[in-house]
């Protein structure tokens, strides 16, 4: 059994505009340390992450506890939207929930998300099988990868999530089969 931890980065700064850099703001790096409680007696061997500064913030903390390396891998990044900063995001994100090609004339689509996230998801399962696990990465990647295995996960229930953060998605597989989901809420842990 290999179960995967995806954590979703904690509150970012979105006055910094380049999805790379962006920091997480004073609440996110306060709200790691939940990430941090909840991952402590998980038993984690591995700690991969999107190389965004984000994803890498809200798992140090635990990396640095636990003294495990965080290894980055640029497929669990975020979707590209664009090369421009779109400022009516929801209507741009329900436009692509209701058609998974459609992008930007410079950025993804969630398709092609979607196939990245996964085949990224398939070289872990084939190399750390049997492990427990914790990847950090972003909202729209991670609900792909959900929907992927659950049609039901949607326009709907993305929004619902958007901002919620951080957030962890357990998933548990046998090989590479998906046998289990679970949604944690993060915020019923306590800091430490």
């Amino acid at each position: 059994m290999t179960t995967i931890y995806f954590i979703r980065h904690a509150e970012s700064d979105y006055t910094e505009h380049n999805d790379e850099l962006r920091p997480l703001t004073d609440k996110g790096l306060i709200d790691r340390q939940l990430v941090t409680a909840y991952l402590m007696d998980k038993d984690i061997k591995i700690i991969l992450s999107s190389p965004y500064k984000r994803a890498v913030d809200t798992l140090v903390d635990f990396a640095n506890k636990v003294n495990l390396p965080v290894i980055t891998v640029p497929d669990f990044r975020e979707r590209k939207v664009d090369s421009e900063w779109i400022d009516d995001f929801d209507s741009f994100a329900r436009q692509q929930w209701q058609d998974f090609n459609f992008k930007l004339s410079d950025g993804e689509s969630l398709s092609e998300v979607q196939q990245r996230g996964i085949a990224a998801l398939k070289k872990v399962l084939e190399n750390y099988k049997n492990q427990n696990i914790a990847i950090g990465t972003h909202g729209t990647i991670l609900s792909t990868i959900i929907n992927f295995y659950d049609k039901s996960f949607g326009y709907n229930e993305f929004n619902e999530i958007k901002h919620v953060m951080p957030w962890i998605v357990k998933f548990k597989f046998d090989g590479d089969k998906c046998i289990e989901i679970e949604k944690i809420n993060i915020f019923k842990y306590k800091y430490k």
